[in-house]
């Protein structure tokens, strides 16, 4: 017991199995903020130029990653109203829709508009977005709908302090309890509640939607329920970081994680949208432990993508990029290459 509890402090506090601590996230934001915006937009050439220095199918994938998050390709003109990147500040924090938009979905934005021109207008719009734009604007979700639908939300990653955790996992998936744990809010969250009611009562199932549990104590768990709540499922990134495995239906809407590429049975485990086959599925890969083994490593390949801090800051800046030109505001942009400014 005593070597369990060290085993716990120090997975938690020195290899970051934890939630991302806010402190640190405002203050680094807040330096941000103040430092020099005219020495950035001058290293944004030599940045968004460093692709070229990039391996051929290291420039396919990155290319490939912005266009999914920015869908739309015709040119288009932002509406009069659309307000220019200089009204953008956090006295005022104000979105495209004139909704308050917090410190968190204001700096991770800030994070990376403060490389281009005040002047650029841009349409803004974070929260927990499960519906479609009728015009391109800038966005933390959207649903996933066929035929690139959903090509005027164009993704961004917003409130990552929440979302894109990861964590050290101590335990083999075999040495877990064979348990389906979930713990989150229902509060206006319907599918979460049905789930709960559905199987509360189940051997197989700890299912709660209060009480406070640490990210190591689920992973005495072999499977993690990752069920959407407003949008998605904020609990899947670390969920998929970890040696247990993620539960759940097809996603309905993804984020920056591009959710809409998950495999079902590769990267995660499927059970139908009424949750009727829990307990089928879940008894299917007791039965194949080799199969749930090769789902953990395909999750922790996933996930190795966006760990590359560097890489996803050139991603980030290329998509705004994209967005900018796109919506005419590098004016006669017809002889630019790519890569924009």
């Amino acid at each position: 017991m005593r070597k369990d509890r060290i085993q716990k402090f120090w997975y938690t506090y020195f290899r970051h199995t934890r939630k991302n601590a806010h402190l640190s996230f405002f203050i680094v934001g807040f330096i941000r903020y103040i430092f020099p915006k005219t020495i950035l937009r001058k290293r944004l050439r030599g940045i968004l130029g460093s692709l070229e220095r990039m391996s051929a199918s290291e420039q396919e994938y990155i290319h490939n990653r912005v266009d999914y998050y920015c869908k739309f390709a015709d040119n288009i003109t932002l509406p009069n109203d659309a307000p220019p990147l200089r009204d953008f500040t956090y006295k005022k924090r104000i979105s495209y829709v004139n909704d308050y938009v917090n410190s968190t979905y204001f700096f991770d934005a800030y994070e990376y508009t403060r490389f281009f021109p005040l002047h650029f207008r841009w349409a803004y719009n974070p929260g927990d977005v499960n519906y479609l734009f009728p015009l391109p604007e800038i966005t933390k979700s959207r649903p996933l709908v066929k035929n690139d639908g959903n090509r005027n939300n164009i993704l961004l990653n917003l409130d990552k302090v929440r979302h894109f955790t990861w964590v050290c996992d101590p335990f083999k998936w075999e040495e877990k309890e064979c348990k389906i744990l979930f713990r989150g809010d229902t509060n206006g969250k319907p599918r979460r509640l049905k789930f709960i009611e559905m199987w509360k009562d189940h051997p197989y199932c700890d299912l709660e939607s209060t009480g406070k549990m640490t990210l190591y104590d689920h992973l005495y768990y072999k499977y993690i329920m990752a069920l959407e709540g407003n949008d998605v499922a904020s609990n899947l990134k670390w969920v998929m970081s970890s040696n247990s495995i993620a539960v759940m239906p097809r996603p309905t809407c993804e984020t920056w994680y591009m959710e809409g590429k998950l495999i079902p049975n590769y990267h995660y485990i499927e059970i139908s949208s009424d949750y009727h086959d829990l307990i089928e599925r879940i008894e299917y890969y007791e039965s194949h432990p080799e199969e749930a083994q090769k789902i953990i490593n395909n999750a922790h390949e996933w996930v190795a993508q966006f760990r590359n801090k560097k890489r996803e800051r050139l991603i980030s800046l290329m998509v705004l990029d994209k967005y900018f030109r796109l919506t005419g505001q590098y004016g006669d942009f017809s002889n630019q290459q790519s890569g924009g400014i």
